[in-house]
């Protein structure tokens, strides 16, 4: 299996300047997908990150790399929030070159994940922010506004919006796509209904994981987006307050003034 998804990503880097070709043309359709870590208030569902981080693991990492995200952040609150026994043991499935020891090493979760195995396979560190999923219209980036920039919406219609139509040309095999812009890419699709199975039970058809490892990327490109959050609702509250007392202030000050009839 392994081999088989090293064999479908080498073709689809072989022939990324290719499939470009046909990336002109009509814009995709992107899926308003229903996160729960959208909005000021949202928050990420740590099953789901440790979900997605299966997802990554058992089919993405074949590869795609995440060589901006350190392994110990993998136990941190607001992300998958894994026990520390949990983190060190999934490290260790990975090697690092040690220029001290002049040879590879089990990774440790001091280290950070590895880089994409393929040449031309892009990292996914920060992918989520790299796509925006909602623009316009007419250019104004005001579905932005409502909607926000919609990263993981686009890898989740991406994974989920192949139809099963294929066809050659230039000789490369492309596949229809209803997200892609220009309706056809050279990715094979990566996942398939049953492909993972998850200890909790949670539904593993294509849609379900889809939206499972875009919300994992989400996290990996904005490991920090919770504390962001709080710390901008603190920032309102204390502003909104001393608005208020800037307010009273003004009044009380200003009153006697006021009242006063100039001769």
């Amino acid at each position: 299996m392994m081999i088989k998804k090293l064999v479908i990503c080498a073709v689809a880097a072989l022939t990324v300047t290719a499939g470009s070709a046909f990336a002109a043309g009509k814009a995709g359709h992107v899926e308003d997908f229903d996160f729960p870590h959208e909005g000021p208030f949202g928050t990420f569902d740590q099953n789901q990150l440790q979900r997605g981080l299966q997802i990554y693991t058992e089919v993405c990492a074949a590869c795609h790399g995440l060589r901006y995200v350190p392994l110990r952040t993998l136990g941190d609150e607001g992300g998958p929030n894994l026990p520390e026994d949990q983190v060190r043991a999934y490290a260790a499935n990975f090697e690092v070159f040690d220029p001290a020891l002049d040879d590879f090493r089990p990774a440790t979760p001091t280290d950070h994940f590895p880089g994409s195995n393929l040449s031309n396979a892009p990292d996914l560190s920060l992918m989520a922010k790299a796509r925006a999923g909602f623009s316009g219209p007419y250019g104004l980036g005001i579905n932005q506004l409502f909607k926000g920039m919609g990263g993981a919406e686009y890898i989740a219609s991406l994974l989920d919006g192949y139809t099963g139509e294929e066809k050659e040309e230039a000789g490369t095999i492309l596949y229809e796509n209803k997200a892609f812009p220009g309706g056809w890419i050279s990715m094979a699709p990566p996942l398939s209904d049953g492909q993972v199975e998850f200890a909790d039970g949670h539904a593993n058809d294509v849609r379900s994981m889809s939206q499972d490892v875009a919300a994992f990327l989400m996290w990996t490109a904005e490991p920090k987006m919770m504390a962001r959050k709080q710390a901008g609702f603190v920032g309102v509250l204390f502003l909104t307050i001393l608005s208020v007392l800037l307010y009273l202030t003004n009044k009380r000050l200003w009153a006697p003034v006021k009242g006063k009839k100039i001769a």
